[in-house]
């Protein structure tokens, strides 16, 4: 379902509505008279739904968690807030660029349309950019040839299916975040898809091996081994980018969730 579109098309709606009733509707229908049901609930919603468009489509967006595959960071039924202009501007609907602005940093959490089904919004952790060089071999990530280091940090108890799994700390440029690695699951030996520029990967019994091509991105979760990432349906060109997640701003389970990540 493209909200977006639907959303278009009900300001569309009531709009014509209320410049029906502004500009004609209203000067020829008698004095005292009620405005029709029809034109009254039109007119009337129309401000508020074009406010909510230009804000969902401009600014901010929320989105609902939907899995695991970016524990510990975010958890299932985590409510997010996605900044819609920082990645520059985009027309609604078509999503076409119109001002460029900043571009995405190793480290950034982003929303972007999932490249095999476009219809589906996905959050992954960027780890790769254009040019860029990446590795995931054993467990370990490597950028342009430098292994990132992570740190132990503990275990991690999933609440919902109360199984412990190592908890690392990792650095991607400026962002420090934790991430989740199962010691006992397989590394990725093939993709699950054909996609766009496979031919930039190299997949064998150790992991990966990916040159990311111009106005791409590799993407990963931040649960390792519990994540269909780039390494399984390729990369995420920059069309497909929403914007970035900056704020948690509710979890029905858990109230203490609000602000966690920023």
């Amino acid at each position: 379902m493209n909200f977006a579109l639907i959303l278009f098309l009900f300001v569309v709606l009531t709009g014509i509505l209320w410049a029906f009733n502004h500009f004609w509707a209203k000067k020829n229908r008698p004095a005292h008279a009620k405005d029709p049901w029809w034109v009254e609930y039109g007119a009337s919603f129309f401000p508020v739904i074009l406010s909510v468009f230009v804000l969902r489509s401009f600014v901010v967006e929320p989105f609902k968690i939907p899995s695991g595959s970016m524990i510990p960071t975010l958890l299932v039924g985590d409510f997010i807030l996605v900044n819609k202009f920082t990645y520059g501007i985009r027309l609604p609907v078509i999503n076409k660029k119109i001002v460029e602005l900043n571009r995405p940093q190793r480290g950034d959490v982003v929303v972007f349309r999932y490249p095999p089904n476009p219809s589906l919004d996905y959050i992954k952790r960027v780890v790769g950019l254009p040019g860029d060089t990446v590795e995931y071999r054993g467990k370990q990530l490597i950028v342009n040839g430098q292994v990132i280091k992570h740190e132990s940090a503990g275990d991690y108890l999933d609440p919902a299916h109360l199984y412990y799994t190592p908890k690392f700390n990792e650095s991607l440029g400026a962002v420090q975040h934790a991430i989740l690695i199962d010691p006992d699951t397989m590394n990725a030996s093939r993709p699950i898809v054909s996609y766009p520029h496979a031919d930039k990967c190299h997949y064998n019994h150790e992991g990966i091996t990916c040159q990311v091509p111009a106005g791409h991105y590799f993407v990963m979760g931040d649960n390792r081994d519990n994540s269909q990432d780039s390494r399984y349906w390729g990369f995420v060109p920059d069309t497909h980018l929403v914007g970035k997640a900056f704020f948690i701003w509710f979890n029905f389970s858990d109230l203490k969730r609000i602000g966690a990540f920023h």
